[in-house]
């Protein structure tokens, strides 16, 4: 489950086989069919302000060979991913994350900020499922996914005036299942179990590392 490949700007997490990926990824959002997630690190050279994202990133997996999966968009080092597994009840989920968190946010917010681009962080995930579900219990998956995410974001401890920080301002989440009729995964499920745990572990190892690399990212922006 998510066999990682890593040849930097690019990190590929492989599916093993074709899945149903639903996402709001810059490229192949939705509900798809996909075998690879796949991050594509990039700075501010490689987007300037007359670029447009969309075709950008489509040429970029283009050419790279990854037409068909499904792409997200970093400013973290792509090197540093985490992955994780959980099983609960013979139900196994992994998850891969890259954490930055310089573009932090509290939700129903949107802070001021005068620092570059550069320093951007986002946090990016992707989730494969061994459980097959319903397009619906995918969705609901997806939230537990987001849940487990801004949990781990909270404990890492981070804070603005007006409150804890919750997650970035550019968060992308992919979440693959096979196609079945499995029609719940909420919180009191295996399945929702399995995906907290994963979720949460990647993200807050993730979070960790970051706020170990970055003190003075965390003074600037946090008072930290």
């Amino acid at each position: 489950m998510l066999s990682p490949t890593l040849t930097r700007p690019w990190l590929v997490a492989d599916l093993g086989a074709p899945m149903r990926v639903l996402s709001f990824a810059p490229y192949r959002p939705g509900f798809v069919t996909a075998q690879h997630i796949v991050w594509r690190e990039l700075r501010n050279a490689d987007l300037p302000p007359e670029v447009c994202v969309s075709d950008w990133i489509s040429s970029e997996m283009t050419k790279a060979g990854h037409a068909e999966a499904v792409g997200m968009l970093t400013s973290r080092n792509v090197t540093k991913y985490q992955r994780t597994e959980a099983e609960v009840d013979g139900i196994r989920v992994a998850a891969m994350a890259t954490v930055g968190l310089g573009n932090a946010e509290r939700i129903g917010s949107r802070t001021p900020r005068d620092w570059g681009v550069e320093q951007f962080g986002t946090i990016n995930i992707a989730v494969q499922l061994s459980e097959a579900l319903t397009e619906t219990a995918q969705i609901e998956a997806l939230t537990i996914a987001a849940q487990a995410r801004t949990a781990a974001v909270m404990e890492a401890g981070l804070r603005f005036p007006h409150g804890p920080v919750t997650g970035t301002g550019t968060d992308c989440l992919a979440l693959a299942a096979p196609d079945g009729a499995k029609e719940y995964a909420g919180l009191h499920t295996a399945l929702g179990e399995a995906i907290g745990v994963a979720v949460y572990e990647a993200v807050a190892k993730g979070a960790a590392g970051w706020v170990a690399e970055n003190p003075e990212m965390m003074r600037k922006v946090f008072g930290g």
